[in-house]
């Protein structure tokens, strides 16, 4: 298939989102090439992509999904992962909270600009904030 590598370096990749959930694909693709995997930090994102790993929040989900079903221990670099991940969502002051659809609503208000015979034109967006909760969620 195009782009794609070999199963090998896929391999050494997704072990290392595994192990170092917090290295970014540019410190992936350096520590790989260390270890004389070349690959480069788009390929490391492509091959993330590929899995879903993309994110950092989305390679701690993966992380906590497969300590849950094999049981594994933790590495140190992976609680401290897991800790700042923890430390910056309970301090995070925008998080939203909401039980269920239709439970909070936001909405703001942007002025367009003025119409000549209209007069002054704004636009009103709201949204239903279990949305966000939601795409803020492991899956």
């Amino acid at each position: 298939m195009k782009n794609r590598v070999a199963p090998e370096v896929e391999e050494a990749v997704l072990r290392m989102a595994d192990e170092f959930p917090a290295y970014g694909q540019m410190r992936a693709s350096n520590e790989l090439r260390k270890a004389g995997i070349l690959v480069s930090g788009g390929g490391v994102r492509s091959i993330w992509q590929r899995h879903d790993l993309e994110t950092f929040k989305k390679r701690l989900c993966a992380l906590e999904k497969k300590a849950a079903a094999e049981g594994i221990v933790y590495t140190e670099a992976q609680l401290c992962a897991l800790e700042a991940s923890k430390r910056s969502r309970e301090s995070d002051p925008d998080e939203i909270q909401t039980e269920h659809p239709g439970y909070l609503v936001s909405q703001d208000t942007f002025y367009v600009g003025y119409l000549k015979g209209v007069g002054r034109i704004y636009q009103q967006t709201a949204i239903d904030t279990f949305s966000l909760t939601l795409s803020r969620r492991c899956t």
